[in-house]
């Protein structure tokens, strides 16, 4: 029986892409692709010639029934992103969840994302925390990060080099200027980039310095208050 394969690609070095998925990509019907060009250079630096197709956050409303009645008459599909994993942050979601409802096996491979490197690399702690992606860029942007100025766990975001500092500030201001964040540039990439700092510290640096490139930003969470011994110890 077909299947969806969902394939993470390289956010940066063209080599952290799995063999399997080289093999999967050179063996399935068709290839949804975010951006058919994007995508293109990657298969032809890996000689894959399978066919591409179009699927993106424009079309895949109108796209997702169709590509699952494909699936069901026998052609292996396989989704992939620009760069990364499918549906974090980019398309994936809708087409996962038809395949789902319509009882067609999916299988998504594991490989490259953003989020996990910069996180491990960040220096704050990894066992406990929550992904936001992208935040909302005006309405509820405010609301959303009042929320968060309590969350005791690593927070990441990805945010775009045009608000980076504008996301920093506001931060700085609910959050407190003196939390410690992390913002990682080009994962992956020749210019990768880690600065590490309190939040005053990032945007002080960051003003002065400009910022370019895909972003990832790693903030710690609240920190816990301390114990000062007089509180009651629960039986």
């Amino acid at each position: 029986m077909a299947k969806l394969y969902l394939i993470p690609t390289p956010v940066g070095n063209l080599e952290d892409i799995t063999l399997r998925a080289l093999r999967l990509l050179k063996e399935v019907s068709v290839i949804l692709a975010e951006d058919t060009r994007t995508s293109a250079k990657l298969l032809k630096h890996y000689d894959i010639n399978t066919p591409l197709l179009s699927h993106h956050k424009f079309n895949e409303h109108q796209q997702v029934k169709r590509v699952a009645e494909r699936i069901q008459r026998g052609e292996d599909m396989a989704l992939i992103s620009d760069a990364g994993t499918p549906g974090i942050s980019d398309p994936g979601f809708l087409l996962v969840r038809t395949c789902v409802e319509q009882g067609i096996e999916t299988e998504c491979l594991p490989g490259a994302t953003a989020l996990i490197p910069a996180l491990v690399n960040s220096g704050f702690p990894c066992d406990r925390f929550c992904f936001e992606g992208f935040l909302p860029q005006k309405k509820g942007r405010l609301k959303k990060l009042t929320q968060m100025a309590e969350e005791e766990r690593t927070m990441i975001f990805y945010e775009s080099p045009f608000r980076i500092v504008k996301a920093l500030e506001q931060m700085a201001e609910l959050f407190g200027e003196d939390r410690k964040a992390c913002v990682a540039r080009e994962i992956s990439k020749l210019h990768e980039d880690f600065q590490r700092g309190t939040l005053r510290e990032l945007i002080e640096h960051f003003t002065e310095t400009g910022v370019k490139g895909e972003i990832v930003l790693i903030v710690e969470g609240k920190p816990k208050k301390e114990n000062t011994g007089n509180d009651i110890e629960e039986e």
